[in-house]
């Protein structure tokens, strides 16, 4: 099956979707990811919506609502009248009899949104199960693509499911968000909407790399004033989204978003006992399931300091949408129609915009990776920060920082500094000595004998002068772009 042209990106996932699609046997892929980012778009938009039967789960409906619309959908396919199951192991035997009658090469089944067809009490799991293993999973030419945004069912109860489908999924495919370059990608070939990179990284701030809400940017629209009619204006389309998206993805959505609440105070991130104290909660397994599933569905990002052990990993709110939400609209009254045009150039979009760009420099370490030309060399990503100290030999140290931290085989990392500026940042001598005092301490407090660079990572590049030849490496917003 060819690529569809419509398909921007996603071509591993295209790939694998074709390897599967061509093997000898019955395959049974998950795909899984935060709600809105593609999943459904993506499956049939590969297939061409050809499907031999699809049906997709209604959210917080009864079970009999759901039987129903597998009843219409079972007819639709069929051309013939189907009797209304009376429980989900009546429904997939219907399916199996009516999939019997088909004679194709291939037999192609989707189910999207499979989370919410698994209603309280209704067996829905049971049945699946004992529809794979006694029917589909003989039938060699059968291939079951099944998705959901409900994370935490995905992954414990489909994925990691202990019981009937236990290591029955073929593959797990994680999708994640759109990179500022499928971002631009996107907005100009799908939307018609042709921006430079200095505009998309503006939209990619507030978005991410999120394929429905860049899919509601108007062409012809002020970018300010498209954020204005999408978060704040009356009746602004996504002004309650961020309450839903918690609902529809988590099973138990306060824990969720409390922990989003409590890192978007803490901009650089809390570690997990500081998380329990702001919480106020003791014990910590709920905590400990939130916070896995946040991390694989990019909300937040886990990462440890060199140095550090993993009792002091670090939590960090990484997804932009929740950033931008819980910075500007989250409590707002909604009377200000055009807030996001008034604050331009204000100080609290430029503070907001140098956070947020750290954030999308997270999001793009492979090409920054890329940029500086060390794809190829093994190197791990880190943060790292120190609280002023004296050593033992009475020298006091004024402790730092540094966001993004490159440890490469090679025996170099490279110590980078992000700066959102509107033209060339301009390093000057006072801070050329910070950052020898900087890499100093750093060196004095890891111990480290690798070799120390200072890379910048910059909206257009360091200004030449007599301080600049600090700077070994660059990478400039077009770099991000890979």
């Amino acid at each position: 099956m060819a690529r569809n042209s419509n398909i921007i990106g996603r071509k591993e996932e295209q790939a694998l979707f074709k390897n599967y699609l061509e093997s000898p046997k019955a395959e049974l892929i998950a795909v899984y990811g935060r709600r809105r980012v593609g999943k459904t778009y993506l499956i049939k938009s590969f297939f061409n919506e050809k499907f031999d039967f699809s049906l997709t789960g209604l959210y917080d409906v009864s079970k009999a609502v759901q039987l129903s619309q597998f009843q219409k959908r079972l007819e639709d396919y069929s051309g013939s009248r189907v009797k209304r199951p009376k429980d989900w192991f009546e429904a997939f035997d219907l399916l199996a009899n009516y999939l019997d009658t088909l004679k194709k090469d291939k037999i192609i089944v989707f189910l999207d949104e499979i989370p919410w067809l698994d209603t309280p009490k209704s067996n829905f799991l049971a049945a699946f199960s004992q529809f794979w293993n006694d029917w589909a999973s003989m039938k060699r030419n059968f291939k079951l693509f099944v998705c959901g945004s409900a994370t935490t069912w995905m992954l414990s109860k489909f994925i990691g499911d202990k019981g009937g489908i236990y290591g029955r999924v073929s593959r797990a495919i994680w999708l994640r968000p759109f990179t500022l370059g499928e971002t631009q990608k996107f907005l100009k070939e799908i939307k018609g909407i042709d921006l430079n990179q200095k505009q998309t990284l503006s939209i990619y701030m507030v978005f991410g790399g999120i394929p429905y809400y860049l899919d509601m940017i108007e062409k012809g629209k002020p970018l300010d004033a498209n954020i204005d009619n999408l978060l704040f204006s009356q009746g602004a389309p996504l002004r309650h989204e961020f309450d839903f998206l918690f609902r529809s993805l988590f099973l138990n959505s306060k824990i969720y978003r409390l922990v989003v609440e409590a890192l978007s105070q803490k901009l650089k991130g809390l570690t997990r006992q500081e998380l329990m104290e702001a919480l106020k909660i003791k014990e910590g397994g709920m905590l400990t399931e939130a916070l896995d599933n946040l991390a694989k569905c990019d909300f937040i990002r886990k990462y440890s300091a060199i140095g550090k052990s993993e009792r002091d990993a670090m939590y960090q709110l990484t997804d932009l949408f929740s950033l931008f939400y819980l910075k500007f609209v989250s409590g707002d009254s909604g009377q200000e129609q055009h807030f996001w045009t008034k604050i331009s150039g204000k100080p609290a979009m430029i503070a907001w915009s140098g956070y947020a760009f750290e954030q999308v420099c997270l999001h793009h370490t492979e090409q920054i990776k890329k940029s500086l030309g060390i794809s190829g060399i093994i190197s791990n990503v880190h943060s790292w920060s120190c609280r002023p100290f004296t050593d033992k030999n009475g020298t006091a140290w004024q402790g730092g920082q540094v966001d993004l931290v490159i440890d490469r085989s090679d025996g170099v990392i490279n110590l980078c500094e992000i700066k959102y500026v509107s033209g060339k940042f301009v390093i000057d001598a006072q801070y050329a000595a910070h950052l020898r005092e900087r890499a100093a301490l750093f060196g004095a407090v890891t111990k480290s004998n690798k070799a120390i660079q200072h890379t910048f990572i910059t909206t257009y590049g360091v200004k030449q002068n007599q301080n600049s030849d600090i700077v070994q490496s660059e990478v400039t917003a077009e770099g991000l772009f890979g």
